[in-house]
């Protein structure tokens, strides 16, 4: 779970799948690490004391699930992601949350790299549209796109969540009221 920070996501439907694939996974018992960003910038959003750096209900941690605090776009610069996998015998990765075109492909290209098998679920990512400096502007499910066609094949496997909790043998609980 990287970066599932309050922001309202583009993907109005990931917060939702999010919350059915972890409420699936621990059903069936997966360890699920949490990725939260702390940045350095003392106006930036994703700082302690902001709203941004806040968890949506979706994606709040268990106490019993490790949340590491990563201060770059990849999960394992910095951190101990890498050596909490290996000491657990974790190969195989599943990752969700925001933002598609940063962390969650900068993380996914990095744990394939150090010889992960990464699986992403794209409906359970979300991004925001991107401009250039000639006003530009690339529309946020283009950038979606475009991150998950850089990612698939060499870098993961794309699944959708329906997908992904079929072959769990889990179908997704009922929304709460």
């Amino acid at each position: 779970m990287i970066d599932a920070e309050g922001a309202v996501p583009s993907n109005l439907d990931a917060p939702e799948n999010i919350r059915c694939i972890l409420e699936s996974y621990r059903r069936a018992g997966k360890r699920i690490v949490h990725i939260r960003h702390l940045s350095r910038n003392p106006e930036s959003k994703f700082r302690r004391d902001k709203p941004g750096y806040q968890v949506m209900p979706e994606a709040q941690e268990l106490p019993s699930e490790p949340v590491i605090v990563k201060r770059e776009n990849s999960a394992f610069i910095g951190t101990e992601l890498e050596a909490f996998l290996r000491d657990h015998g974790i190969s195989n990765l599943t990752i969700v949350g925001a933002t598609i075109n940063h962390c969650v492909e900068t993380t996914a290209r990095m744990a394939a790299n150090l010889g992960f098998r990464v699986t992403l679920v794209p409906d359970a990512t979300w991004t925001y549209g991107l401009t250039e400096p000639d006003g530009t502007v690339f529309p946020a499910k283009l950038v979606h796109a475009v991150s998950i066609a850089n990612l698939r094949g060499e870098f993961a496997d794309i699944t959708m969540t329906q997908n992904l909790l079929r072959t769990m043998g889990h179908l997704p609980a009922e929304r709460s009221a």
